[in-house]
């Protein structure tokens, strides 16, 4: 297949420059190498909207998130991808650290960042009585807030889909060909497409794409960092967002509620040899339990119910590639996209966009684009005599399948057929919460699955965790 722009890499920003481009008569696609979309650090960050004080003033960085902000509530909005803003307090804790929140302060201000403040340690306990007694100042950024990440993906490409997109997955990159008319490109199981224009938005893999394309102009530094992710009995310890003053190697372990009602804690930051790595271990859980206890002393890690690790992508410069490449004619990168890069997302898409038109990309607007995408939590907002009306006229959604998180047969019915369709039981898992509760799917996992099985017209023993060899059973007795 032919066309005009390929995009390398299905996480959330591949996913929001898909869906801007979506807006203009362009034949686009999404490789992705996985099983599903939002399989990298699109499915395991922390889900912050940053207010933008971190950034160094004047890079990319700085610019995307200052500008991303209010374009990524907008988006969220029209996709109806649950967030919340909720404010973010950047603590520090005695004499020592407060020099570093009247710096943040500043540089906020250098960002152009609205409504920030600095408080004292007992005016930020008035707002959040959790918060450790240690405490001395707080920088209070009120314009910040929380987000699903993998949601926002998953909207973000279904919304491009929607609109002429096409997504191809399971189509790891090995090969590119560079001639006069495009890229050649080419998956390690042979399929082959082709593009005039090609950017690269591959992550923690932007580096590999990018010298296959004949430009190896810069090295990613994969960073991995850890999570404790605790029960929504404990998601309203905190309302806001709790960071420590930041450190050369990021953000630092903070405390949030998540966008779903869970508390969030992490994540750690150490350099990985692999891009692959998401191994969890007992010196991480050590370090996010004991940092996180020294911001808000209470929380309760007995009601942990589940850990994970996501890589983020980084560079030895520390800011944002977002450019033409100077080596290969219709390349842009788009990489090392690390913290704030979520909060970034729409920001960036709007600006490759303009870059494209740089490169003589002929942008003509779609008459019947459409921005809006259906709420697929439609169903529980919905008050009992509305859910008795539609279960009804939709019997499906009378039968509960995850107990733990109320989510129906009609709800993961609909979840395999919408796009981008979840094809496997994770992604089931990030598209309805069925699987995310206190039993982690101890209880509906067989029901998910015979559910995958009739939508796909496969077999039980066919059904994987995540695609590939990840099989749920071994055979059939």
């Amino acid at each position: 297949m032919n066309y005009d722009i390929i995009i390398a890499g299905g996480g959330v920003i591949g996913g929001m420059v898909a869906r801007e481009l979506s807006k203009y008569n362009l034949s686009v696609c999404i490789l992705e190498k996985q099983n599903d979309v939002a399989m990298g650090a699109s499915k395991a960050n922390s889900g912050i909207i940053h207010g933008g004080y971190d950034p160094e003033p004047n890079t990319l960085k700085a610019k995307m998130n200052s500008r991303g902000v209010e374009l990524l509530y907008k988006a969220a909005k029209e996709l109806n991808v649950p967030f919340k803003q909720n404010g973010s307090m950047i603590c520090a804790f005695g004499k020592a650290e407060e020099s570093e929140v009247h710096n943040l302060y500043n540089r906020g201000i250098e960002n152009n960042i609205k409504e920030m403040r600095i408080i004292s340690g007992d005016e930020a306990r008035k707002i959040e009585p959790a918060l450790s007694d240690e405490v001395s100042l707080v920088l209070y950024v009120p314009t910040a807030g929380i987000i699903c990440p993998y949601k926002l993906t998953i909207a973000a490409i279904g919304n491009a889909m929607d609109n002429g997109v096409e997504l191809i997955r399971n189509f790891e990159i090995c090969n590119i060909k560079k001639n006069d008319s495009g890229f050649i490109i080419t998956s390690t199981n042979g399929q082959e497409v082709s593009a005039k224009y090609l950017i690269n938005c591959a992550g923690c893999h932007g580096d590999k794409v990018a010298k296959l394309a004949g430009d190896g102009e810069f090295e990613i530094i994969p960073r991995a960092g850890e999570y404790l992710l605790l029960d929504k009995a404990e998601g309203s310890t905190v309302s806001h967002t709790i960071f420590q003053v930041p450190s050369a190697n990021g953000k630092g372990i903070l405390v949030t509620p998540t966008a779903d009602g869970n508390l969030l804690t992490g994540p750690t930051a150490a350099v990985v040899e692999s891009a692959d790595n998401n191994e969890i271990t007992p010196e991480g859980i050590k370090t996010v339990i004991d940092l996180a206890k020294r911001s808000v002393p209470e929380i309760q890690f007995s009601k942990v119910i589940t850990s994970f690790a996501g890589v983020r992508s980084s560079e030895k410069n520390g800011d944002f590639i977002i450019e033409a490449s100077k080596k290969v004619e219709g390349l842009v990168n788009v990489a090392a996209i690390d913290s704030p890069g979520l909060t970034s997302c729409v920001a960036i898409a709007e600006y490759v966009t303009e870059i494209l038109k740089n490169m003589g990309v002929t942008l003509n607007a779609k008459e019947n684009w459409v921005g809006n995408r259906a709420d697929t939590e439609a169903f529980n907002h919905m008050t009992d005599d509305e859910k008795d009306a539609f279960i009804k006229q939709n019997p499906a959604y009378g039968k509960i399948v995850c107990r733990c998180e109320s989510i129906t047969e009609g709800e993961i019915r609909a979840a395999v057929r919408q796009n981008p369709k979840a094809l496997d039981m994770d992604g089931v898992k990030r598209r309805t919460r069925s699987g995310m509760g206190r039993c982690q799917g101890g209880f509906c996992s067989p029901y998910v699955m015979r559910i995958i099985a009739e939508e796909n017209g496969i077999k039980m023993e066919d059904v994987t965790k995540k695609g590939g060899a990840s099989k749920m059973v071994v055979g059939r007795m």
